[in-house]
């Protein structure tokens, strides 16, 4: 049979900021490969099998965080859900590393982790596999020429739309307006539908919503956010 071939990829964005703390790089090095979900990237699955969710998570519904940032959200829902397994998606190293620390504060064990392009991770998701997936303060690409890049396009939906369940949920957090803008256009077009009914249901948090840094930072600067969820036809 035939090898995949790789897809050209551009990668824009940072993969490491300020040093390491010494704690930082012990969680790194001693929890990250525990945490794995399976073989992701293209030098480890270079045939792009699809991962095995049941055998990784027992059976349980499994959960996507595109961008985990500092990985606040992440294990408040696991924490919050031990009946859901929740799979991060983060190239950040400081951000990995940062949500390292907080699972073992935590302790939950329901997680695993992709230190890397969510884009390796959708070629290797199953068909209808994922019951939820969040997108929270993603990195926002303010210049007309950069909205390429955001994440709600072509590039990133169609396969999102693929590997989420018919009916289940994605979330989608941003302080942006004109972030929000291209995410009411484009995420319509690709099998979901806006589930808001009026305006509180995108100016109200969800219930079970814990503010991140990111968030916490766009307050301080008086930006506003907003809350979109939106269901897989």
């Amino acid at each position: 049979m035939t090898q995949p071939t790789r897809p050209h990829r551009n990668f824009y964005g940072r993969l490491k900021g300020k040093t390491l703390k010494p704690a930082q790089r012990r969680h790194l090095a001693e929890d990250l490969d525990g945490l794995s979900p399976g073989p992701v990237s293209w030098e480890d699955n270079p045939a792009r099998d699809p991962l095995d969710l049941g055998a990784l998570f027992d059976g349980k519904p499994v959960w996507l965080e595109i961008g985990f940032g500092g990985g606040e959200h992440m294990v408040h829902q696991a924490a919050t859900n031990p009946d859901v397994g929740i799979i991060g998606c983060e190239p950040y190293i400081n951000g990995v590393a940062m949500l390292l620390g907080k699972i073992r504060k935590a302790a939950v064990e329901n997680v695993s982790v992709y230190p890397n392009d969510v884009r390796d991770m959708f070629d290797v998701l199953p068909d209808a596999s994922i019951d939820r997936a969040f997108l929270l303060y993603p990195d926002p690409w303010p210049k007309s020429r950069h909205h390429r890049r955001r994440f709600v396009t072509e590039e990133h939906l169609v396969p999102l739309a693929r590997a989420l369940k018919p009916g289940s949920i994605f979330r989608v957090a941003t302080d942006i307006e004109d972030y929000v803008r291209q995410t009411l256009e484009e995420v319509p077009k690709f099998g979901f539908e806006w589930l808001a009914e009026g305006p509180a249901d995108w100016r109200r948090p969800w219930d079970d919503w814990i503010s991140t840094r990111y968030e916490q930072k766009a307050l301080r600067e008086g930006r506003v956010p907003h809350y979109l969820t939106f269901r897989r036809q």
